[in-house]
C-alpha cells in the first residue's frame, strides 16, 4: 500500500509542476520571449513528445 501511495503521490506532484510550468510558458510567449523547450522534469531526456513553432515538447528523468 505505501508503494502505490508514493507512485501517486509523485503522478500528482508531476501533474501540478506540469500546470506552474505551463504558466510561464504562456506568461513567456505572451511577452514575446522564444521559448527553445518546454521539459517536464530535470535530467536527461526519457521522451521527445513533439515540436512546435520554436519550442520543443520533452519528458525529462528526475519528475521535479
Amino acid at each position: 500500500m505505501a508503494i502505490l501511495t508514493g507512485i501517486v503521490l509523485i503522478v500528482i506532484f508531476t501533474i501540478l509542476v506540469a500546470f506552474h510550468e505551463w504558466g510561464h510558458f504562456i506568461a513567456a510567449r505572451l511577452c514575446g520571449i522564444r521559448v527553445d523547450e518546454f521539459a517536464i522534469g530535470m535530467g536527461p531526456v526519457v521522451a521527445k513528445l513533439c515540436k512546435r513553432k520554436d519550442t520543443e515538447f520533452t519528458i525529462r528523468a528526475v519528475p521535479i
